[in-house]
């Protein structure tokens, strides 16, 4: 594997920039086009405004571009992106960051020249020292909970004393605090802020709430 480019480190500071104004980013698989942004804004009104849309479902990208539209003080990411391919699209909507589940070469190599930073997806020590070579600093730790959970990275901070982390993946109200507790966690990522039963019946209002105990709860 030959590195001809390493990621600049603005790129590591807009992601800071981002992470730094969420404690808990949602996760969101958005099935309904039309929730896109009534779901959107009961969660940047609830107080939590750093969103991740993921590729999950088929509107992904129109939902990314209606939510980007409708609410510009929101920063919107796109997750689960698997190939450059995905990526570009991403770029395309207006994505402010991408995040990965795993990441390949092909990504890292991407993410050194794209306008948009990329939150890599790694789940062991040697996945993030691939990221190092090319000169990511800021990861996603996924599957966090079935990867060793808080332990796991309090014990990365060890070797990788600069690296910091987004963990997803089996968190909730009730294991969220453990996490960012850690030095080397940013912020958390979760779908506990919009459970399919709340958005199935357009109940807005308690997505708000939601939100709002989760903005309380672990402001910085």
């Amino acid at each position: 594997m030959t590195i001809d480019k390493q990621l600049p480190s603005t790129r590591t500071t807009e992601l800071d920039s981002i992470c730094l104004k969420a404690e808990v980013i949602p996760v969101l698989a958005i099935q309904r086009v039309e929730d896109a942004v009534p779901l959107a804004r009961a969660l940047v009104e609830g107080g939590i405004s750093v969103l991740e849309v993921t590729l999950r479902t088929e509107c992904a990208l129109e939902a990314t571009r209606r939510i980007k539209e409708a609410l510009p003080q929101a920063s919107v990411g796109i997750g689960t992106v698997l190939t450059t391919a995905q990526y570009r699209q991403a770029e395309q909507v207006g994505a402010d960051f991408v995040v990965t589940p795993g990441t390949t070469e092909a990504l890292y190599r991407h993410g050194v020249s794209s306008p948009v930073p990329m939150l890599p997806g790694v789940a062991t020590v040697s996945e993030v020292m691939v990221g190092w070579q090319f000169g990511y600093r800021r990861f996603k730790f996924f599957p966090a909970e079935a990867s060793g959970g808080a332990k796991a990275l309090k014990a990365f901070a060890g070797p990788l004393p600069e690296a910091r982390f987004c963990p997803t993946g089996g968190i909730g109200l009730d294991n969220a605090e453990d996490y960012l507790a850690l030095k080397n966690v940013m912020c958390v990522g979760g779908s506990w802020l919009t459970p399919d039963s709340l958005v199935e019946a357009e109940d807005w209002d308690a997505i708000r709430r939601l939100a709002r105990e989760a903005a309380d709860r672990f402001h910085h």
